[in-house]
């Protein structure tokens, strides 16, 4: 059985029931937040970085998600996290851990609904294109030296969750800068599906978890909440800084090299409790 064709079989599995009672709670969970954090935001309220961690960790549990935890997030400011990237549902268990805003794709923010999502939570946006590196930089630059926490996915794009992509290091950059005459801090994270209802997933079976390619976004999030629960193991990695390397494209592969052996290992099951 091919990856896409054990996601369309989902559509046989699973309790509409559950699914729709997880999208009403959910639904109506971030409907009361919303106005809540736009308060927070518009007063520059230091909640306004807190209360999506709340959210998150929440919806995890509306979701069905279950959280394993290897490592420390280190959650001194300002941090840049790096992470691999293969599903929506990255954001959510991220940020229930990572009291941080994440840096999207420019197209993000004109979605629908997650579009504000994101912008609520304080999202840095980029067009990745190499010509923008610059301005983009300095946009991640300004929030760092507020002091924020940044989460950044260098693959560019989701994966099949299988694997973690090379990464595009050009945002690396934002990595020299010096806040109190320190370097940033980078702290490399890995992010892995491993488990439904208690069963390895298996390469087959991550799609029910990762969203990537050509696949339909409500297809998916509709087949996904159907489902029981998908338990997700994130790793943090020692955290590093440019100085260490000496150059963000050296910074960058170690990130890279780390990432991928944390999620190889989680992949194959070679992980603690497995």
């Amino acid at each position: 059985m091919t990856a896409l064709s054990a996601v369309g079989s989902s559509d046989r599995m699973g309790s509409p029931f559950l699914g729709a009672a997880r999208l009403l709670a959910y639904a109506l969970f971030t409907l009361v937040l919303m106005p809540v954090q736009a308060l927070l935001v518009s007063f520059r309220s230091p909640l306004r970085h807190h209360l999506p961690r709340v959210y998150h960790a929440a919806c995890t549990r509306i979701l069905g998600l279950g959280v394993e935890v290897v490592g420390e997030p280190r959650l001194g400011r300002p941090t840049l996290v790096v992470s691999n990237h293969s599903s929506y549902l990255d954001i959510i268990v991220l940020g229930s851990l990572i009291p941080g805003s994440f840096v999207a794709k420019t197209e993000v923010g004109s979605w629908p609904f997650f579009g504000l999502l994101a912008k609520l939570q304080q999202t840095v946006f980029v067009d990745r294109k190499a010509r923008n590196a610059g301005a983009h930089r300095d946009d991640m630059r300004g929030r760092l030296e507020d002091g924020d926490i940044l989460i950044l996915f260098p693959e560019g794009t989701s994966s099949d969750g299988n694997r973690t992509l090379p990464f595009k290091t050009a945002l690396f950059s934002v990595a020299a800068l010096r806040v109190d005459d320190r370097p940033i801090t980078v702290q490399p994270v890995s992010i892995t599906a491993v488990d439904l209802d208690g069963m390895p997933l298996g390469r087959a079976l991550r799609p029910f978890y990762a969203w990537y390619g050509d696949m339909e976004l409500v297809g998916h999030v509709w087949q996904m909440v159907k489902l029981g629960r998908l338990t997700v193991r994130v790793e943090f990695h020692e955290p590093v800084d440019v100085e260490r390397f000496g150059s963000r494209k050296a910074l960058g592969e170690h990130c890279w090299r780390v990432i991928a052996a944390g999620v190889d290992k989680a992949v194959s099951g070679r992980h603690p409790g497995r």
